[in-house]
């Protein structure tokens, strides 16, 4: 079967485009491959890194409202998170980005400091 990914509760058109720039092309690829493993492949694909977003993934693959992630729970998932994130090295559009990163050139939005 090749189910929409938008039929999957709370994910609606544009988490499945996402999910297809992902490779990710049904909602049976998306729960074969589960929440950690999708996020990732979200982010290396250029989705922005956003907590509610990942935690949204997860609630929706248990069959849960996405906003029943609380307390201790909820802090545990961001722990996933922040990890997922700091792993996740995004595919870059061109080749000299990716060149500039390699080298170090670029620098990073967290780092800049204000004037």
């Amino acid at each position: 079967m090749n189910t929409a990914i938008s039929s999957i509760r709370n994910l609606g058109p544009a988490y499945e485009e996402a999910c297809h720039r992902a490779g990710i092309t049904s909602a049976e690829d998306l729960r074969a491959i589960g929440a950690d493993a999708a996020y990732a492949r979200l982010l290396q694909t250029g989705t922005r890194p956003h907590f509610i977003g990942y935690y949204v993934l997860v609630m929706a693959l248990q069959g849960r409202p996405w906003n029943d992630c609380k307390g201790k729970e909820k802090e545990e998932l961001r722990q996933r998170f922040d990890a997922i994130k700091a792993d996740a090295q995004p595919q870059h559009s061109t080749k000299l980005l990716a060149e500039l990163d390699a080298i170090g050139v670029r620098v990073a939005a967290a780092d800049l400091k204000p004037l």
